[in-house]
């Protein structure tokens, strides 16, 4: 499992806590847990980038109104060469999805750490 909870580590930038809180309660179900952070952000042959997942769950998560995980993805972003157009596009995909008042909602803060990172 070691393996698999630094894979994670490296994608995230921390330990998700799902997999903190998984390992006190279960060690096979950490595992369980890590292999599926794994399996989600590998590199496959004609699979999607790290980065074009991580546009899409920056999508995902601003559409939800979930703006501290946006925020934290849009760090990710930057680490993984996203350009300042791709996001401002995927914001627009979030607010198709989400509704004009979730834009309206999640946009401040988001425009604020795209400032913040120089996008």
């Amino acid at each position: 499992m070691a393996d698999d909870i630094q894979e994670v580590k490296n994608v995230k930038g921390f330990q998700p806590r799902s997999v903190r809180y998984a390992k006190e309660l279960n060690e096979d179900f950490a595992e369980g847990l890590s292999g599926l952070y794994s399996a989600v952000w590998a590199d496959r042959e004609n699979g999607l980038s790290k980065k074009n997942k991580h546009l899409l769950v920056f999508a995902i998560a601003c559409s939800n109104l979930k703006t501290e995980s946006a925020v934290k993805i849009l760090q990710r972003l930057k680490k993984f060469g996203a350009t300042s157009e791709e996001v401002k596009d995927t914001m627009m995909i979030a607010a198709w999805t989400g509704g004009i008042q979730n834009f309206t909602d999640f946009t401040p803060k988001i425009l604020k750490e795209m400032e913040r990172l120089g996008f």
